[in-house]
């Protein structure tokens, strides 16, 4: 019984210790001080994606700009589709940030409220705006992405 336990602990430990080797993927981005790019994908309510498109072009690109200015964002693009897909792969907007570097990407900006406070003063219609904005989104996925394009 010891025999078998032990034998099962092996196999158990050195198929554990495989698994990363299997897996797949991109590699990781660059070091750190290196840009770092995220694609934003929103999959809007059907017959909504136009209110979408305007309150985020109202309500979030301008702040995206802002923060552009201060250099922590060094590329910025909002894309659509041409064609349409599969419902389950649909997604109506693909927004690309490239960011200075990863700790910029994954840390708060703490200018973010004073630049929404002086973009829209009028705070409550903000807030009810890009709550609406939010309500019409049905998917959002957030997908870092590594170029991995050969040298020439």
């Amino acid at each position: 019984m010891r025999r078998i336990l032990l034998a099962v602990f092996a196999f158990v430990f050195t198929a554990s210790a495989a698994m990363p080797l299997l897996a797949q993927g991109a590699p990781p981005q660059g070091g750190a001080d290196q840009p770092y790019t995220v694609e934003y994908y929103y999959k809007c309510q059907w017959g909504h994606q136009q209110e979408f498109l305007d309150l985020f072009l109202k309500n979030h690109y301008p702040l995206l700009k802002k923060v552009k200015s201060t250099g922590r964002i060094i590329g910025l693009k909002i894309e659509s589709p041409a064609y349409h897909t599969t419902e389950d792969g649909r997604w109506d907007y693909r927004v690309t940030i490239t960011y200075k570097n990863s700790t910029v990407a994954t840390t708060s900006n703490p200018d973010e409220e004073a630049f929404k406070k002086q973009l829209w003063p009028d705070q409550e219609t903000y807030k009810k705006e890009e709550q609406r904005r939010f309500e019409i989104i049905l998917a959002h996925q957030d997908l870092p992405v590594t170029d991995i394009t050969p040298g020439k």
